[in-house]
């Protein structure tokens, strides 16, 4: 059997220490530390733009 075929398949999940220092360089070079601020407003943009099938029927 498949991944894809069992309904018992459990995926685990591994959280990241809150602490992760992540950053990013900027257009102009200068280092910009990402937030979970940052990530969650990321995430709610996303959410909005999302287009919801049609529904059928």
């Amino acid at each position: 059997m498949t991944l894809q075929n069992s309904s018992e398949a459990k995926i685990e999940v591994i959280r990241q220490p809150q602490q992760l220092p992540c950053s990013y360089y900027d257009a102009d070079g200068h280092e910009v530390w990402i937030t979970e601020e940052m990530i969650q407003q990321a995430c709610s943009e996303l959410e909005q733009r999302l287009v919801k099938p049609a529904k059928q029927g």
